[in-house]
């Protein structure tokens, strides 16, 4: 469920703290800059503000879950209904490549993966880590509206949901310049850093109606039903404005009944959308130029072309909220 080897590693560039070097600890005034897109020849840390113009990860990808369980029904962790679900908010680099757990000062996930900050054996260790669960973080800054959301459609899959959070901001906020530690100046409560990440995510997310653009489009969970890519590419595509990539899991086609003895090695069981940006200014402002999957030369898809390939399958029975 974690990227791990569909783009091209870049070399992670650790900081104890921040992604460039002699970064000014005063307070950045975002709103008093020009919101420069990421990705264009301006949004280099030479010519703007790095803290209000994103300068590091420029292709900035909203990622959505389609799960059909969580493994942890007993303990109430349930699906919401009726909307696919929050992954989270990915900083590649303009390339197509990307980096992780760029800053080990703010490492909060309990199982790193990759386990080192270039996916490869000799990259730097990253320590899991051990304290507290993070959802502990929130009713002491006044943010149990914001855990309560997260609870509803952050949702992890056969483990609780903070640690697909501290996975999330982990890996994948501190490689934000825009997110680092000193933008947010000398009078910042210890986890703004944290706070704004995820109400970013879920401002990309509440924007990205997933299920509601499929089933316009008569694309439902089914059981009975399967569909095929061009139709679910052509409705996202007409919601979005631009093709966004689609992750498929489960068998092969090529290992199914339907589909021995085709070249087609694409996955069955649709799960995941991811949604491309270049960003106006910090990502924080939610304002972006939407672009395709494919603008760094990437796939769009790693499902089944042939037709009638997909399986779009229904909630298990019990995985949902009422």
């Amino acid at each position: 469920m974690y990227r791990n080897t569909l783009a091209v590693l870049a070399s992670a560039q650790l900081a104890a703290a921040g992604l460039y070097p002699n970064m000014t600890p005063d307070n950045h005034t975002c709103i008093l800059t020009d919101p420069v897109l990421s990705c264009s020849e301006g949004a280099v840390p030479e010519k703007v503000d790095s803290c209000c113009v994103e300068t590091f990860g420029g292709l900035v990808l909203q990622t959505q879950f389609w799960d059909t369980n969580t493994g942890l029904e007993a303990e109430g962790q349930l699906l919401p209904p009726y909307t696919w679900t929050i992954h989270g908010l990915w900083p590649d680099f303009c390339n197509g490549s990307y980096t992780q757990y760029c800053d080990l000062s703010r490492q909060y996930d309990p199982k790193p993966a990759p386990n080192t900050t270039t996916g490869k054996p000799d990259g730097t260790p990253v320590p899991p880590y051990t304290g507290p669960s993070i959802d502990q973080l929130f009713e002491p800054y006044g943010k149990m509206d914001l855990l309560a959301y997260m609870k509803k459609y952050w949702i992890n899959q056969g483990a609780p949901n903070w640690e697909l959070w501290a996975h999330e901001f982990s890996k994948h906020a501190t490689c934000f310049s825009t997110f680092d530690k000193e933008c947010y100046g000398p009078k910042a409560n210890q986890h703004d850093d944290l706070f704004q990440f995820f109400e970013t995510v879920i401002a990309y997310y509440k924007v990205l109606p997933t299920w509601g653009w499929l089933s316009a489009a008569n694309i439902r969970p089914s059981n009975t039903t399967s569909y095929s890519l061009t139709d679910i590419q052509a409705a996202l595509t007409h919601g979005y404005g631009a093709i966004p990539f689609l992750g498929c899991g489960g068998p092969k086609y090529n290992q199914t009944e339907a589909g021995k003895g085709s070249l087609d090695n694409g996955g069955t069981q649709l799960n995941e959308v991811w949604y491309y940006y270049h960003v106006y200014g910090s990502p924080q402002r939610n304002q972006g130029l939407r672009v395709p999957a494919d603008i760094a030369g990437g796939s769009v898809s790693s499902c089944a072309k042939a037709p009638g390939a997909i399986w779009y399958y229904e909630r298990a029975a019990g995985s949902e909220t009422a």
